[in-house]
């Protein structure tokens, strides 16, 4: 086929290529999920106004780097979407995030404090090796300071830029860690540099520049919302089964079974 070729199928070839792709379940528990926003919002009087639904859509297009009309036009053809069709996308994205606020803000902060430890962060610097020799050499050169961490990085990190940076890792939350990382980075004082540590990835040397302060952030406050927004959602459309059937005039039976109201847990 030539890139001017299309490749034309029936509703009924596609709901067969969807089957047998094994696309069937994620495709059930997206539509359920999208059902159960509908619907909960419906019940909760939610609205979207147009300036929410701008704003959504001037952040999807900086997420996916649509940094002008003409490759949002590109896009939305890519994926034979309609101007119509992105509105009731970024509609969906802002019944999400409303829906998930006032259903779970106020259970954000319980679910801080009780699960505290998971979002403790620390500032790392990271060199991995493959040989466990050499990164114990590296680790009493350091530590007798004939080299230093950042010249260690710079000669050791195959990608330029992060061996130009030290190894640089940022902070680091503790959940974002292999458990025997995680567990001597924060049994650390820091700043102090850690005794490699083996784990299937390699041998990483690891500099502990600072433990943070564990705060209930604007941005972590949202990022606890949307986890315990998608756990309840998983949790109900898990329940949902969608009855894809069509008769011979593609037309859903309409004496199918309908799935009842959804109510909060």
């Amino acid at each position: 086929m030539t890139s001017s070729d299309r490749l034309i199928i029936t509703p009924e070839e596609l709901f067969h290529h969807i089957k047998t792709l094994a696309q069937i379940p994620a495709l059930e528990e997206a539509i359920a999920t999208r059902q159960i926003i509908q619907s909960m919002a419906h019940s909760l009087d939610i609205q979207v106004t147009p300036e929410e639904l701008q704003k959504a859509a001037d952040q999807f297009r900086y997420t996916n780097q649509l940094q002008s009309t003409q490759a949002t036009f590109d896009w939305l053809e890519r994926h034979q979407l309609t101007v119509d069709d992105f509105e009731k996308m970024m509609q969906s994205n802002v019944l999400f995030t409303k829906v998930a606020e006032s259903l779970c803000a106020e259970k954000v902060e319980p679910y801080f404090y009780e699960h505290r430890l998971r979002f403790e962060q620390a500032v790392l610097y990271e060199v991995i090796f493959e040989d466990e020799d050499l990164a114990l050499e590296c680790f009493y050169a350091i530590q007798e300071k004939e080299i230093s961490f950042p010249e260690v990085a710079y000669q050791h990190i195959q990608e330029q830029e992060l061996g130009r940076m030290g190894g640089y890792r940022g902070a680091i939350s503790r959940q974002d860690l292999k458990p025997e990382i995680s567990a001597a980075v924060f049994a650390a004082t820091p700043p102090t540099l850690l005794k490699p540590i083996t784990t299937a990835q390699g041998i990483h040397l690891i500099f502990v520049e600072e433990i943070l302060p564990t705060q209930l952030t604007e941005a972590l406050r949202l990022q606890i919302q949307t986890e315990i927004f998608t756990t309840w959602l998983k949790e109900k459309s898990h329940r949902i089964r969608l009855d894809f059937s069509v008769d011979s005039h593609g037309q859903k039976d309409e004496n199918q079974d309908r799935s009842e109201p959804i109510t909060p847990a």
